[in-house]
């Protein structure tokens, strides 16, 4: 699957959003370490890290290669900042109507709307691949995060009172939401 947008940030700024691809292995591992240093709002931490660089480049190789995943990069002045992408839930016919969406940001790009481009990127992105169901999970004390989905559409089907435990707060309640495409 194939992207590639520009487009003007609050500030004023250009960001790129395309395909990562395998020359951005190095790079967006980094960007994968540094998002999940800088919050604790993400599924990991970075040192649970299980890929390395050359890991990350036949992953990206990998989503750029298929008909119905993507992982894209956000680049602003040449410099990756964010990503985000949907991976299948899963290639049974029960399951493959269903596609999960994730995203990063470096914390100093907050609030510029590349967010919620990023996520209309995905979405746009999920419908092509034909999916009719795009689901996140999101800590529910993350309220910029729950505002921006709600505002594109997802609604949340559930709650998971423990379902991270992190290692500064103890456990953070997961919000399961969904929009249908």
């Amino acid at each position: 699957m194939r992207y590639n947008q520009k487009i003007v940030l609050k500030n004023g700024k250009e960001a790129l959003l395309r395909n990562g691809d395998t020359a951005d292995g190095a790079v967006v591992y980094d960007i994968f370490n540094a998002t999940h240093e800088e919050t604790d709002y993400l599924l990991s931490y970075s040192d649970e890290n299980t890929f390395g660089p050359e890991q990350e480049a036949k992953f990206l190789e990998e989503k750029a290669k298929s008909p119905d995943e993507i992982e894209i990069v956000a680049l602003i002045d040449e410099k990756v900042v964010g990503l985000a992408g949907i991976e299948s839930v899963g290639k049974k016919y029960k399951i493959k109507h269903r596609a999960d969406f994730g995203i990063s940001i470096l914390k100093e790009y907050w609030g510029l709307g590349l967010g919620k481009a990023l996520t209309k990127a995905c979405i746009a992105c999920a419908k092509e691949a034909g999916y009719t169901q795009l689901e996140l999970n999101v800590v529910a004390e993350n309220e910029a995060a729950m505002s921006l989905y709600r505002s594109l559409g997802f609604v949340e089907f559930g709650r998971n009172p423990k379902g991270f435990n992190s290692r500064i707060s103890g456990y953070q309640e997961l919000v399961y939401m969904l929009l249908e495409l």
